[in-house]
């Protein structure tokens, strides 16, 4: 399964790219992963790199401040089902600063929600780097998640 991360903007700052790359190569070891960040633009311009980017046959998952609140647990199962059901691709949306486009967040399989606080995106991504591997550690029983 490939594990595929996109969002709207661009992470700049040397420490937090240095963290995301760290959770990235950790969730490397589980599963291939890709970060793809788009430009922002118009609701139109960035719907359509949002459907560019998501590969057919996907499982979507959008963040969504009033998306499903769920534990590192219940992820984890959401991750795990994934797997179970051969999906290719489980692809994870972070919007810009207005959000996600309404037809992007409709189109996904599932809302997720990080926090009912709006968070700076790029402290989104990190959280969301950080839970995506402790699903995988959660799955494979390893230490980590305690």
């Amino acid at each position: 399964m490939r594990v595929q991360i996109v969002a709207v903007g661009r992470v700049k700052e040397a420490p937090v790219r240095a963290v995301l790359e760290d959770y990235y190569g950790r969730i490397g070891r589980y599963a291939r992963f890709e970060e793809t960040e788009l430009r922002d633009g118009s609701v139109e311009e960035v719907t359509a790199r949002f459907n560019k980017a998501i590969p057919d046959r996907s499982r979507v998952i959008a963040l969504e401040v009033l998306g499903k609140a769920m534990t590192s647990d219940a992820l984890a199962r959401a991750v795990g089902g994934a797997e179970l059901d051969g999906v290719q691709s489980l692809v994870f949306l972070i919007g810009g600063s207005y959000g996600l486009p309404p037809a992007v967040s409709r189109a996904a399989h599932m809302t997720l929600s990080l926090s009912a606080m709006t968070l700076p995106h790029r402290l989104a991504r990190v959280m969301l780097a950080e839970q995506v591997y402790r699903a995988f550690t959660i799955l494979r029983g390893e230490p980590y998640s305690h």
